[in-house]
């Protein structure tokens, strides 16, 4: 396995690799996938005012993806489980790099850049036991694979970088599923977890919910300077049931649950699809595309009220509020607790908006 500090050195003697920044396609907020018209599937930049400022072709259905932190590069990940990753140039729109992940892995439809580029961490797991991985890519020499670790847990998801710079907290959603069908096979015994490792691989701390809950998949991730860490959750349990699908949590201490009061958390049918602190850091939602809402937490727990949108599922800060996708190409800004149309563009937004 390469190490941190290996890895550093030879970054160090290659140098890293020039490429165009942002600014070359109009720079952009947000990246998110999307069914194109006509059926295809893209990769979209979204400018501040909601405008489309690139659009790459993807050869199937994307998932979430990642903004290199300086180049206008992006990795788009195939939908969960899936074998392929696509570097795009959204300068010229070509693929620079097709990832495919070793033999008997899959991956999970998420990753993150570290070491300020150099690095690319992907969210993985083994195809026939669902044991979670953590993929690691060297970006300057070619986006080749120099290793892997264990992610502590089953069926990771997403992955996202603490503000230091230096730890990975990883959403290890507890689902083992059948290769062949996805079927899941292990409701009854799941145990999700977050996890925070070094760069290195270093498994720093994991936590877990009370055994009542955990038939709550731990899936979705948002990070607020400071370290608050929100994770958005997906019921797996009893149907009509209406468990609280999002958490806050601090290095160290034990997690505290947001809850909504009960007609509004049975609305959101045991599924929250993506978690976002607004940009001010001082409230943050997730949403369901089942219930047609999106849900505001205060940075506490305490519930602040819900916006009602058919489809909504993309999340991200915008402003002193959010900016919000659904799957009718609509794109909404959420502010005090109000929502505006922001603009409409001519496709179906997947689940999630990637910040850069």
């Amino acid at each position: 396995m390469a190490t941190r500090r290996s890895f550093l050195a030879a970054l160090l003697a290659t140098g890293a690799a020039p490429g165009l920044g942002w600014a070359a396609v109009g720079s952009p907020s947000w990246i998110a996938a999307a069914r194109a018209p006509g059926g295809g599937f893209a990769l979209y930049g979204i400018g501040i005012d909601g405008d489309v400022t690139f659009e790459v072709p993807l050869p199937a259905r994307g998932h979430a993806g990642a903004g290199h932190p300086s180049r206008a590069e992006a990795v788009a990940f195939a939908r969960r489980p899936g074998r392929f990753a696509l570097v795009v140039d959204c300068v010229s729109g070509k693929v620079r790099r097709r990832l495919v992940p070793p033999d008997g892995l899959q991956f999970n439809g998420h990753g993150v850049f570290a070491e300020g580029g150099a690095l690319l961490l992907t969210s993985e797991q083994r195809a026939d036991t669902s044991d979670g991985v953590i993929g690691m890519w060297d970006v300057d020499a070619g986006y080749r694979r120099i290793g892997q670790r264990p992610s502590d847990g089953i069926g990771p998801h997403e992955v996202r970088l603490m503000p230091d710079g230096r730890t990975l907290v990883i959403a290890n959603g507890g689902i083992a599923t059948d290769p062949a069908d996805r079927a899941k096979l292990n409701i009854a015994t799941m145990r999700p977890n977050l996890a925070y490792h070094d760069l290195d691989g270093s498994l720093q701390e994991t936590v877990e919910l009370e055994p009542d809950l955990r038939q709550l998949s731990i899936r979705h991730l948002a990070i607020r300077a400071g370290g608050l860490v929100g994770f958005a959750m997906q019921w797996e349990g009893e149907a009509g049931a209406a468990p609280p699908l999002l958490g806050l949590h601090r290095r160290g201490q034990t997690p505290t649950l947001a809850e909504a009061p009960l007609a509004d958390e049975l609305a959101m049918q045991g599924y929250a699809g993506s978690a976002a602190f607004s940009g001010d850091g001082s409230e943050i939602a997730i949403t369901s595309p089942r219930g047609g809402r999106v849900h505001r937490f205060s940075a506490s727990g305490a519930f602040l009220g819900a916006v009602s949108r058919a489809d909504v599922c993309g999340l991200a800060s915008r402003g002193a509020g959010y900016l919000a996708s659904d799957g009718l190409g609509g794109l909404i800004v959420i502010e005090n607790g109000t929502a505006r149309a922001l603009s409409r563009v001519d496709c179906a937004w997947d689940n999630h908006i990637v910040s850069l």
